[in-house]
């Protein structure tokens, strides 16, 4: 059963406390150990999990820092980066390869190397949709890797780019059929969710729920918890106010692409007041750099 009010139930999976509490702590790893499973169709199946350190420095000083949600490896070594995305950045694309980056150059040896590499996975979960598809409500599960062209065949297939677009995954219950629907369910709906749905009977989800239950938490815990989702609210109404008045100058135009070019003006103009707001609120410029796409010292001058 589904509903629009929170319940206070169970958490929202997109708040950093939830997605982090789901998929970040070791006491849930079969959590993360499950959606991967059901995610990457590997030829073998995903025993184990080891978290590193989420917070990457480059090799020289010059090189900027790099903060992932949830950064791990399996038992061969493999790397893995899972991002619950909140909003759309300009240069995400970017941001996404960039941070790839630095789980292929650690794998560096000293000495003698012959340069064979681990595969590197990356994996974001998006509460957004990307601007070249959003008219395809079918397409929501991107997977990349690098092809040649010309025989379209994967060229290199030890570096992976998955991205799921949430807003597009409009199954209901009765249309589950493979785990990987359901893991999209859960993670769409969680919080509107009033009870488990007769449909998710894998004991996954049985630990899944369990974990997610709110009355379940520690008062110091559901005050984080809350906190977390005080700050995901904010957010998204500061989104969703930019898009709005992006919208406002399109429609003055009185054309589609007035409109779309009014979108994006105003996303622009409000980028700035947004980082402002998000400052304002005392949160760290990392999570404000991650949304807004301005670099520290930009956020620190505002």
């Amino acid at each position: 059963m589904l509903t629009n009010e929170f319940p206070d139930r169970y958490i929202n999976p997109y708040t950093d406390f939830g997605f982090k509490l789901l998929f970040g702590t070791p006491m849930n790893k079969d959590l993360l150990i499950g959606f991967l499973n059901s995610l990457l169709h590997l030829e073998y199946d995903i025993t184990d999990v080891t978290y590193l350190n989420a917070e990457h420095l480059g090799m020289a000083e010059l090189d900027r820092k790099a903060v992932f949600d949830v950064y791990c490896e399996n038992t061969a070594g493999e790397k893995f980066i899972v991002e619950m995305q909140k909003a759309g950045q300009k240069f995400f694309k970017d941001r996404s390869v960039f941070y790839a980056s630095f789980p292929i150059r650690e794998q560096a040896k000293r000495g003698d190397w012959n340069y064979k590499l681990k595969a590197v996975y990356t994996v974001g979960i998006l509460n957004f949709v990307f601007d070249e598809d959003s008219d395809d409500e079918n397409y929501f599960h991107h997977e990349v890797k690098l092809m040649d062209i010309h025989r379209k065949e994967v060229f290199y297939d030890k570096l992976t780019f998955i991205y799921l677009e949430m807003p597009k995954f409009h199954k209901s219950e009765e249309e589950l059929v493979t785990l990987f629907d359901k893991w999209m369910f859960v993670l769409h709906n969680l919080s509107r969710l009033l009870e488990r749905p007769a449909a998710l009977q894998e004991r996954i989800f049985t630990r899944l729920f369990e974990a997610a239950e709110i009355a379940k938490f520690t008062p110091v815990k559901r005050m984080e918890y809350e906190e977390s989702l005080k700050v995901y609210r904010d957010l998204t109404n500061v989104i969703d106010t930019a898009e709005w008045k992006g919208e406002q100058r399109g429609l003055q135009k009185g054309r589609e692409e007035g409109r779309k070019e009014g979108r994006e003006e105003g996303r622009e103009e409000e980028r700035l007041s947004n980082a402002r707001k998000m400052k304002e609120m005392g949160l760290e410029y990392s999570f404000i750099s991650r949304i807004t796409g301005l670099s520290a010292e930009e956020i620190d001058a505002l």
